[in-house]
C-alpha cells in the first residue's frame, strides 16, 4: 500500500455481513437440531386447523371457547351490550338484570357526569345551562319518556347536538346504569305512593 493511500471500507463491511448471515444460520440450525427430538422447535406437538384429534372425546381439535367468553373485537359491531341495536335499530331493554347495585351504580354516574347539564332531576337545569350555555331538553317530555332505552344509551356514546359522546369517559355498563336511573327519574314524576313498595313505604314520610 502506497503511503497516503486509504484502505477502502466495502471488504470490512463484506466480511461483517457474512458473519451475520453465517451466526443467523447457525442459529436456525441450533433450534431445530439440538436436544431431544420432543424439544426441537420445528417439531413441537400441535394441531392444525380441522385435523382430527383423537385426545378430545368428540375427535375435535378446535375447542369451542369457554362459557362467557369473546374474542378479541367480537363484541364491538354484534352484541347488544356494546351497541343497543337490534338489526340495526336501537333496542328496548337492558342487556343485563337492574338491580339495586346497578340503580345505586347509575345514580352516582348520573351525578357525576350528567347531572352538570341534565340537572340532579333530569329536568335540564343543570349548572352548565345556567351560566348561558344550551339547555338540553328535559328527560320528562312525551318525547323522550316513550324513547326506547337504547336510544340514551346511543346518545350518550355517540353524542347528539350539542353534547359530545361519553364512550371514552364512561365504560359500557355504566352507561346502562345511567340509562336505568333515568328511567326511574321518569317513573318518579308520575309516580305514587302505591307504586312505592310496602316495605319501603315508611321511608317517604321519614324523607320528608
Amino acid at each position: 500500500m502506497f503511503r497516503g493511500e486509504r484502505c477502502h471500507p466495502e471488504p470490512r463491511r463484506r466480511r461483517r455481513t457474512w458473519v451475520v448471515v453465517v451466526l443467523g444460520v447457525l442459529a436456525l440450525c441450533a433450534c431445530q437440531r439440538t436436544g431431544p427430538s420432543w424439544q426441537q422447535m420445528g417439531l413441537q406437538p400441535k394441531y392444525d386447523p380441522l385435523v382430527p384429534s383423537d385426545f378430545f372425546a368428540d375427535g375435535m381439535s378446535s375447542r369451542p371457547r369457554l362459557p362467557g367468553t369473546v374474542a378479541r373485537g367480537e363484541a364491538s359491531p354484534d352484541s347488544y351490550i356494546e351497541t343497543g341495536k337490534i338489526n340495526g335499530q336501537d333496542g328496548d331493554g337492558f342487556p343485563f338484570p337492574v338491580t339495586g347495585d346497578v340503580m345505586a351504580r347509575g345514580h352516582e354516574r348520573f351525578d357525576i357526569y350528567c347531572s352538570p347539564c341534565h340537572g340532579r332531576l333530569g329536568d335540564g337545569g343543570g349548572m352548565i345551562p345556567s351560566r348561558g350555555f344550551r339547555r338540553p331538553p328535559s328527560f320528562h317530555t312525551a318525547t323522550l319518556r316513550a324513547a326506547k332505552t337504547a336510544h340514551f344509551f346511543d346518545v350518550m356514546t355517540n353524542g347528539f347536538g350539542a353534547m359530545p359522546p361519553y364512550r371514552a369517559q364512561i365504560p359500557t355498563r355504566d352507561r346502562w346504569a345511567i340509562v336505568a336511573y333515568i328511567r326511574a327519574l321518569q317513573l318518579s314524576q308520575t309516580a305514587t305512593v302505591s307504586d312505592v313498595p310496602a316495605d319501603d313505604r315508611p321511608k317517604l314520610g321519614a324523607g320528608q
